[in-house]
């Protein structure tokens, strides 16, 4: 009778050696010690050169970490665990790269936008104002209310879409709209803009805009995410749950609405969170259509409306005299819009958290 026999024990990327094996112990602290020799041969060897530079000495320090880590693993464990090692830092360096572009960003933003915030700036609007003074409030009024309107129009729309393309379309029809859906998830977001104004042009003549006109816009770009989000989140329902209702006698509808749709709406509501983060930050879309104006418009259905984008871009383009309360108040909207971004996103995943399915204990 066959014995079987215990796999070794997974090791770390820096292992003590085994017992009795002639190699030097490779210590835990190891990692630690290295890069900070590393970080100050680094110093020391841009010190002697008289080049100051913060980057150059962290990537000078990080290829010298490379490379003793990389010749002192080959040297204790052999050239597969160097591979292995050379590998690590690799995936390491290429996650480092990919941080650093957003932490840049989110530092500048902060750094300049920071002092913009106050009482002032969220409570009053740009009406009569000139130079210093003045606030987004109006801004902030036109975001919330070409937002929702976009969401309005959008989820039905994707939901629907989505549930046709999962439960019921089969055959040309369906192909048509997932084209039809690639598609729309590709064009520009200036191509959105330019057909709900001609849209609006045909109906209530030249130069036409509106917060409604803006809304429809930002659905175009919505509707392609929601579809796509909403359809992958349904074909995750396992068919089990279908199969099951249908054997107690329940109609398709009914199967669809109480059984799927509740099984996916972590998902979906997932979904339609970052497709609402998605074009809450678009700027040429509503630079066409909703336009931009220097007072408060609750009437979404007539007359422009400010958003949060236009806003910031208009006090860029055109900062007024002095032009630094101008670009002051573009950047405290360019952190705004962040930090709005950001929350929809904290909603995403708390909403995925408390509403995905709990396995049962």
């Amino acid at each position: 009778m066959a014995t079987q026999t215990e796999p070794p024990p997974a090791t770390d990327v820096w292992p003590t050696a085994s017992r009795g094996s002639s190699r030097v112990r490779h210590s835990h602290h190891a990692p630690t010690v290295i890069l900070g020799a590393s970080a100050v041969l680094a110093a020391g060897v841009l010190g002697l050169s008289g080049w100051v530079d913060p980057v150059g000495a962290v990537a000078l320090g990080w290829l010298t970490f490379a490379i003793l880590s990389t010749a002192l693993t080959a040297t204790l464990r052999g050239r597969r665990a160097a591979k292995n090692n050379v590998a690590t830092i690799l995936v390491t360096s290429a996650f480092a790269l990919a941080i650093l572009p957003l932490a840049s960003l989110m530092w500048v933003v902060i750094e300049h936008g920071a002092p913009a915030f106050n009482a002032h700036f969220f409570t009053y609007s740009m009406r009569s104002v000139v130079g210093a003074g003045g606030g987004i409030y109006h801004a902030i009024i036109g975001t919330l209310y070409v937002t929702a309107a976009a969401a309005v129009i959008s989820v039905p729309i994707g939901l629907l879409s989505a549930v046709y393309l999962v439960e019921y379309g089969r055959g040309p029809m369906a192909k048509a709209l997932t084209f039809l859906v690639d598609v729309m998830t590709g064009i520009p977001s200036i191509v959105a803009g330019l057909f709900a104004y001609a849209l609006f042009v045909l109906f209530w003549g030249e130069g036409t805009r509106s917060g409604i006109a803006g809304a429809v816009a930002l659905s175009l770009l919505m509707i392609p995410i929601v579809v796509r989000a909403s359809e992958e989140m349904l074909k995750l329902v396992p068919h089990e749950l279908r199969e099951g209702a249908y054997a107690l006698g329940v109609r398709k509808w009914r199967t669809v609405v109480q059984v799927v749709l509740r099984t996916a709406a972590p998902g979906i509501i997932t979904g339609i969170m970052l497709a609402v983060a998605r074009v809450v930050g678009e700027t040429a879309p509503l630079l066409v259509t909703a336009g931009y104006t220097d007072s408060t418009n609750s009437d979404i259905f007539s007359r422009q409306m400010m958003t949060l984008p236009v806003f910031a871009y208009q006090s860029f383009k055109s900062p007024g005299v002095p032009p630094e309360p101008g670009y002051e108040r573009a950047w405290g909207t360019a952190l705004v819009l962040l930090i709005i971004v950001m929350v929809l996103n904290l909603i995403a995943r708390l909403c995925t958290y408390f509403f995905a399915p709990k396995p049962n204990r």
